[in-house]
Order: structure tokens, then C-alpha cells, then sequence
């Protein structure tokens, strides 16, 4: 006979040790904090040992703690897979986690393709840019933006970044119009994270004299690129969230020169989510859609 401690216990010490906050624990699985903290009390009691070192309001696990929870993490991941797998396909919506700026930008306009071609799939989308762990079946997929080296996950390249200087028809054409680089010295700059981007295009394109400490900052890429719709600056733009918008015509490119960002777009998910219909499904859609859309687009 399995000797198992229970398993509500379990599932609220998994949520306390990834997040270290019975708070955040709580709202993950929807019960109070005093919930999670009794949850956690049964468990130690029935283990015999401490799990968390509770330092004031600051939460650390304890060595066996630490040791418990990749164990723990990896067998619920494995109950939640085989339950999934006896679900019928309709009855299992795909859950992605993505960037918000890439959602707004690039992913939510082109999900209706996505739908068309896979009706029965149902999605759920949640933008965030709170990191996922991976440890927990929350969500089977996420798309993020980094090196693409994240442990213990597969990671498919959606597409490299490069950034190049955009704004609006209207700005580019007015007085002074901007044609070349040199222009920017007469238009306010528009600045997405990280704020020194500026300082390495100037340096790609070689120009200097630009005044990259004032102007409106943004810690999301698609508010930057929506003020440069709007005509409120100069965006140095990330090119593939910008795509659909030069294509439009609602921002212009002015110059060719472009500056490799160090990050991309990745699809990361662990290696058993695609014995999941759906997440192969998503995936050969995704990589295939990124493929089009990262086209040549028109410079002014």
C-alpha cells in the first residue's frame, strides 16, 4: 500500500514553493491564505519536518523543502499529462502564456487564421510578462523573449529581433521631413526598454548629436509603437511586432539601417506537452505564421 500524504496538502506546498508566498498560492488555486497555511501545517505534521523558514513576511524553503519540490512538481505534472491524455481533444483548451506586447501586436490579430484551421481547439490566452516556471500544468505553452536557453524546456526560435527606427507617415513627411538618420536630431524619440537601444542604433548608423534622455519611455513595446502611430515621436522599433503595421501604412521605416537585438522570440513548453494534439497543432500553426510574417516590408 502507498503511503501518499494528501493531496490537497501537496498541490498547496507546490503553489507556495514556486511563487515562496502563501498569498500568491491561494489566488493560483483559489482557496484563502488560511487555507494554504493550514494546507502546509498538515503536510509538515505528516511528514515531520519543515518545509518553509519563515523570516517575517520573506518565505524560504528549507533544504528538504528544496529537494521535495522538483520531485513533487514532476509527479503532478505526470498525473495532470495522463489525465489530459484520456480527456477527448475538444475537451482540453490550449492555455499560452504570452508577452503582452506580443499579443496585442502579433499574436491576437492573426488567431482568427488559427481558429479557421483548427475550430475544435479552444484557446486561452494569458498576457503576461510574470515568468512561467514550467513546474505546473497552468499552461501548456508560452511564448517569450530571451536567449532561448531556459533548463528543463524545448524551445522553438519564432523569430529573431532587429530594431530599426519607425513612426508615422505624417511625421516622417512633415517639416522637417526626415530622410536621413541625421533628421532624428529634429523629432522627439520615442523609448521602449532597454532605453540605451538608442545609443546602439546611433552607433550602427553613425550619426551622433541625438538628445536620448528626454522623450516619453514605455515598458511595453506596443504602447511605444502605438505612440508612433499616433504621431507622438520617433520608436525604434521592434520590426516583427511592427510588421502589420508597416505593411499598413500606418508606420513608415525611414531608414534601412537595422540593429540586431540580442533577444528573440521564442516557443518554450516541456518536452511531454507535445504528446498533446493541440500543442503540435499550435506550434506548426505559430512557427509557420512567423515564417510569412517576418517578409520584407517597405522603407520610405
Amino acid at each position: 500500500m502507498r503511503r501518499l500524504p494528501p493531496l490537497g496538502a501537496l498541490r498547496a506546498f507546490e503553489a507556495a514553493a514556486q511563487h515562496l508566498s502563501f498569498t500568491r498560492a491561494a489566488a493560483e488555486l483559489c482557496v484563502t491564505q488560511a487555507a494554504i497555511s493550514h494546507q502546509i501545517r498538515q503536510l509538515e505534521d505528516w511528514l515531520g519536518f519543515r518545509l518553509f523558514e519563515r523570516r517575517g513576511h520573506a518565505l524560504k524553503l528549507t533544504a528538504k523543502g528544496e529537494a521535495y519540490l522538483p520531485e513533487l512538481a514532476g509527479a503532478l505534472d505526470r498525473i495532470a499529462a495522463a489525465t489530459l491524455r484520456l480527456m477527448e481533444p475538444d475537451a482540453r483548451p490550449l492555455c499560452i502564456t504570452v508577452l503582452p506586447s506580443f499579443a496585442s501586436r502579433w499574436l491576437v490579430p492573426r488567431l482568427e487564421t488559427f481558429r479557421a484551421l483548427h475550430p475544435d481547439i479552444d484557446v486561452r490566452l494569458d498576457s503576461s510578462a510574470d515568468v512561467w516556471t514550467f513546474t505546473t500544468e497552468r499552461f501548456d505553452v508560452g511564448i517569450r523573449s530571451g536567449l532561448g536557453k531556459w533548463t528543463g524546456v524545448k524551445a522553438d526560435l519564432i523569430a529573431r529581433e532587429t530594431l530599426s527606427p519607425v513612426c508615422s507617415p505624417r511625421l516622417a513627411d512633415g517639416q522637417p521631413a526626415i530622410r536621413v538618420p541625421a533628421d532624428l536630431r529634429h523629432v522627439r524619440l520615442l523609448h521602449d526598454t532597454p532605453r540605451e537601444a538608442w545609443r546602439h542604433w546611433c552607433n550602427e548608423a553613425g550619426i551622433s548629436g541625438l538628445d536620448m534622455d528626454t522623450g516619453p519611455s514605455f515598458n511595453d513595446a506596443s504602447h511605444a509603437l502605438q505612440a508612433a502611430v499616433d504621431g507622438q515621436g520617433v520608436a525604434l522599433g521592434r520590426l516583427m511586432l511592427a510588421a502589420d503595421d508597416l505593411r499598413s501604412g500606418r508606420l513608415v521605416q525611414p531608414f534601412d539601417v537595422v540593429l540586431p537585438n540580442d533577444y528573440s522570440y521564442w516557443l518554450v513548453y516541456p518536452p511531454a506537452a507535445l504528446d498533446r494534439p493541440n500543442v503540435v497543432a499550435f506550434r506548426t500553426w505559430l512557427l509557420s505564421e512567423a515564417k510569412q510574417s517576418v517578409g520584407p516590408v517597405s522603407i520610405v
